[in-house]
């Protein structure tokens, strides 16, 4: 080794040494930084967080959830979108342009199967924010003249419905949204290890406080209205992914022998009839993933895989009914390695 080298490798070294040092303290920081929880009520539903930080960001994390409420909320009578189903005077925020925006894209993209405007006739079956009882078939097709997304536009920045009568519910598509916007808000704040879940809706990225890969159960679809059931069909990954699952298996309701589940085709106006017991999507957004699994679940196995052809960015994992008293599981190639066996 000349004298030149020599010099060099001198001077290479302290900086070697900082580099060292430094991995050592970030290791060492990631196992001694507490995870932190939160969980309330959000949405008409739940919500539970586990994220990394050395601070309790939960009041923080609430807040931002509560301006996706009075943007989004059809149950909340001062939210954006409750003043534009009764006709009051409203800007939309961004937040709704954001949510209005993506769902037409994915009405489109699904041919109707996703309609935000469907809320009349989710309302008329007893599953929406007004509760209804079970329409004659009268009843279904006057509704019907009120659903379409083609009949919403944006009309110098305010929402335009064809009849003042139409209605918004972004339920299918909302919760999505509002794990998207915790999820933004913990990067933020420089948070790298989370896991957010609301009703069922969910984003992780990182590991979790055993420093493995997030791991979620997907579960049987079997009939249970009170939502105590929790066997599982199987476990994925998600790492760094947005998962949303879709089910008639608990929001249902018997009437004259006959089972009615909160799934509505906006195209018959009658609850769905399809195969699939439940949709389960994984996406790069929680938005997209939700509004996506209520779509497969009006469209059926064969639509969903047509769509899933299209867009290979999104995953799913299909649990369906043979026609025999058993279920079948269907799920993207691409999802294989995710699956634990």
């Amino acid at each position: 080794m000349d004298e030149s080298q020599k010099k060099r490798l001198y001077w290479q070294l302290p900086f070697l040494a900082l580099l060292i040092v430094g991995t050592v303290f970030v290791i060492r920081q990631s196992h001694v930084m507490p995870y932190q929880h939160a969980e309330d009520f959000i949405f008409g539903t739940t919500y539970q967080i586990t994220y990394q930080c050395d601070i309790d960001l939960g009041d923080s994390i609430k807040s931002e959830l509560m301006k996706v409420d009075q943007s989004l909320s059809p149950f909340n009578e001062k939210s954006v979108i409750s003043a534009i189903n009764y006709n009051q005077s409203a800007k939309p925020d961004e937040m709704f342009l954001e949510v209005y925006h993506q769902a037409v894209a994915i009405s489109r993209e699904t041919n109707g199967a996703f309609d935000i405007t469907v809320a009349p006739l989710v309302n008329a079956w007893g599953f929406g924010f007004e509760k209804g009882e079970m329409p004659t078939p009268r009843q279904v097709d006057s509704l019907k003249t009120l659903v379409g997304y083609q009949k919403l536009s944006l009309v110098n920045g305010l929402i335009h419905k064809d009849d003042p009568r139409m209605m918004i519910d972004c339920s299918a598509i909302a919760k999505g949204y509002g794990v998207d916007v915790v999820a933004n808000f913990l990067r933020s704040r420089g948070v790298e290890n989370f896991m957010i879940e609301i009703g069922g809706e969910i984003v992780t990225q990182g590991v979790n406080p055993k420093q493995h890969p997030w791991r979620i159960g997907v579960t049987k679809p079997t009939e249970d209205s009170l939502a105590v059931g929790h066997e599982l069909q199987t476990t994925l990954n998600v790492n760094n992914v947005a998962m949303a699952t879709s089910g008639n298996y608990r929001n249902f309701y018997y009437k004259g022998n006959k089972r009615y589940a909160h799934t509505i085709d906006p195209h018959t106006g009658y609850p769905v009839q399809h195969n699939i017991l439940s949709a389960t999507v994984l996406a790069k957004s929680c938005m997209v993933a939700d509004a996506y699994a209520t779509s497969f679940m009006v469209m059926g196995l064969d639509g969903a895989k047509e769509i899933l052809k299209k867009h290979p960015d999104l995953m799913a994992y299909l649990i369906y009914d043979e026609g025999n008293g058993d279920n079948g599981v269907w799920f993207s190639p691409s999802l294989k390695d995710r699956i634990d066996q």
